[in-house]
């Protein structure tokens, strides 16, 4: 080949690629286009159609823009070999491209959650099991997707036969890519910064998203370490950050071991009985504060819960510690960190720990889970039987005279709250004399697809509700769009009231400790901030309380655990570990604001970039002031930043030890505090 073929087959080359390329980008933008207008019909706008039309269509640009010049070299060097196998393999990698595209789409409107490297943390059964709850893939919505493909694929085939680039523009387009790339300038200007998250959520290119989430899963997924790290996050000649609860970690070999500080902030509210008292855990899927008890900013759709809390010690600052349901036991149960996707999914490989739930039943205690769905979802039912549970009662446990939920595209996640309830009291002896019994509840009914039995009854219910709140017609239309979604929180509020009014009449009743929680908040309903998903309330109600609080003071779900077996060491002389691995440090019972704690959390089973501090919250490399409600704002504070980063870093690196097959405990003290050893 002669230079001059050679040049003039080149710049050929780099003209059907730029055509190919400019396709794509209108063709980006008019998806764009009609995704807002998807969203507007199907939820709602928080800003105007064409604010953020204007910031979607500028990082879909950015995004094109930056990555142009690799697929650019690869279509020349195809193109040299074989131009019509050029032409045809990159038009079908773009409808490819861009039917993925739809899909991320489809699944944000759907769960409002932007899909991510997470897929690659579940199973394969675990994933079809979602996808049944949401519907699976329907006929029409294959359809739909084939229909906003059609103008792509007319396009790709008319336009480069009726149309070549001008050779400037030819040659400057993957040069300018080039640039942007290699500068890292679209890192910075491409961020949105809208005045919510679910506005930023809503113009982020999905396809962007997903791609960048899955290459830091593979190929960037070990810890940068902070050589100053241990110094704020604990370990020998640890700084003391100011407000703040230090750990000492006592043993390199064991990265979360310390000593049980053995503050017992519970007894204060309790008139103990002589007997242990059971307790009674109830974890709603999908509770978050944002829609429960007074001062939600959603409005208060729990007013069963809202009155139990003024008989209860009330944390309305609470956190869950991750974004899922995988997060909610071993956080809860083991204050534990969160391996490399969630501590359950270890499953074989879990380290041993002792936990609330093995402690209490070698001092004792029956233990049993409940759940209206397979226990197996998520690795709950190994993680469960590794610590010793007695019983665990699910899907397949409920007998037939018991109703599942309504089936959505023939699948159903199992059994509703009431039926969940009714199965406990049911099964549960009232026998006072009896051992003592730590009992888990968890829910599924505040779950997609939000489907109710006596439906009509609590959409009429919600529409009652709203008129209740005072809430105006245009905001009434808003709320409309998430009217299942509220349904079942007022559904799952009637159940809880239901549940605990019959638990008055039960002999058992006056020596149990009831705690009630969410696992995350519901991705469903539009969110206002980073932290919104993690806040939920935590109520601990009991009729052996001498006294309640409203407690505005920061914990969370890794607190609970190391609170609860000091209460009961100190109480009913339980035999609890000397030494700990507990992640939490004990539950704050404060009245004012606060946070003396440092709390990392898991949003998704590949996503730990959160992290609390103080009143501060790390969200990847932004930083957040939170105020007393816990709302944030955004702000500009290096040193500050370089703290937290620098604690989170510390915690990263221990949680990296126990991926790589770290213990928790010695031998001994797992011995030592595990029933039948």
């Amino acid at each position: 080949m002669t230079p001059n073929i050679l040049k003039s087959t080149l710049l050929k080359a780099v003209q059907f690629f730029s055509i190919y390329a400019l396709i794509a980008l209108f063709y980006l933008w008019g998806i764009s286009a009609l995704e807002l207008f998807v969203y507007k019909g199907s939820h709602f706008l928080p800003m105007g159609y064409f604010s953020l039309l204007k910031s979607s269509m500028f990082i879909d640009t950015v995004f094109w823009v930056q990555w142009i010049f690799i697929p650019c070299i690869a279509f020349v060097f195809i193109y040299f070999l074989n131009q019509r196998f050029a032409k045809i393999l990159f038009g079908v990698l773009l409808v490819l491209l861009f039917a993925i595209h739809l899909s991320l789409i489809s699944y944000y409107n759907t769960s409002l959650v932007l899909l991510g490297a997470d897929l690659f943390g579940y199973s394969i059964q675990d994933i079809k099991q979602t996808v049944g709850a949401s519907g699976g893939v329907s006929f029409f919505s294959v359809m739909g997707l084939l229909l906003v493909l059609i103008p792509l694929l007319l396009a790709l085939y008319f336009i480069p036969r009726k149309w070549k680039a001008p050779k400037v523009a030819a040659i400057a387009l993957p040069v300018v890519s080039l640039l942007i790339y290699t500068t890292g300038i679209a890192k910075g200007v491409a961020k949105p910064k809208l005045s919510t998250d679910f506005a930023n959520n809503l113009v982020i290119n999905k396809s962007e998203h997903f791609y960048s989430e899955a290459a830091t899963y593979f190929f960037n997924n070990g810890y940068e370490v902070d050589i100053y790290a241990d110094d704020y996050l604990g370990g020998p000649g640890a700084m003391q950050l100011v407000g703040l609860k230090s750990i000492d970690y006592i043993d390199d070999a064991y990265p979360f071991l310390r000593t049980n500080s053995k503050d017992d902030v519970l007894s204060p509210f309790f008139k103990p009985k002589q007997k242990a008292p059971n307790v009674v855990f109830i974890v709603v899927e999908g509770l978050g504060r944002a829609f429960t008890n007074e001062g939600a900013y959603l409005g208060n759709f729990t007013p069963y819960l809202d009155s139990l809390s003024q008989k209860s010690l009330y944390w309305k600052n609470f956190l869950s510690n991750g974004g899922r349901t995988f997060a909610v036991l071993p956080s809860i149960v083991g204050s534990l960190p969160f391996a490399e996707n969630g501590f359950l999914a270890l499953e074989d490989k879990m380290p041993n720990e002792n936990s609330l739930l093995s402690v209490l039943k070698n001092n004792g205690y029956e233990t049993t889970f409940y759940y209206g769905g397979d226990a197996s979802f998520d690795g709950m039912k190994g993680y469960l039987k590794k610590n010793g549970i007695d019983h665990i009662f699910d899907e397949g446990s409920f007998p037939s005279t018991y109703k599942k939920l309504p089936a959505n595209n023939n699948f159903t996640w199992g059994y509703g709250d009431d039926e969940l309830y009714r199965y406990y009291l049911n099964n549960q002896a009232e026998d006072t004399l009896a051992k003592p019994k730590l009992n888990i509840l968890l829910t599924i009914t505040t779950h997609s697809p939000f489907l109710l039995h006596d439906n009509t009854y609590y959409k009429k219910k919600f529409e009652q509700h709203l008129e209740a709140l005072g809430f105006d017609s245009e905001k009434r239309k808003d709320y409309a769009g998430y009217a299942n979604q509220y349904a079942t929180i007022l559904y799952a509020d009637d159940a809880i009231k239901t549940f605990m009014e019959a638990y008055k009449k039960r002999g058992d009743y006056e020596n149990t400790i009831f705690l009630i929680t969410g696992d995350h908040r519901i991705p469903e309903i539009p969110m206002s901030t980073k932290i919104d998903r993690y806040h939920v309330p935590l109520l601990i109600y009991s009729p052996m309380l001498t006294r309640t609080a409203d407690i505005a003071s920061v914990s969370s779900h890794f607190d609970i655990a190391p609170s609860l077996l000091n209460y009961l060491e100190n109480n009913h002389q339980l035999q609890v570990p000397s030494q700990v691995s507990f992640v939490g440090t004990g539950l704050d019972t404060v009245r004012k604001f606060r946070n003396i704690h440092q709390t990392p959390l898991m949003q998704t089973k590949t996503d730990l970039v959160d992290f609390v501090m103080g009143n501060y919250h790390l969200n990847g490399n932004s930083l957040y002031q939170l105020d007393e409600n816990m709302g944030e704002v955004l702000i500009e504070n290096s040193e500050k930043k370089k703290e937290l980063q620098a604690a989170f870093e510390a915690f990263k690196r221990r949680n990296g030890e126990i991926m790589e097959g770290a213990k928790l405990v010695p031998d001994s003290i797992y011995r030592a505090y595990t029933p039948n050893y």
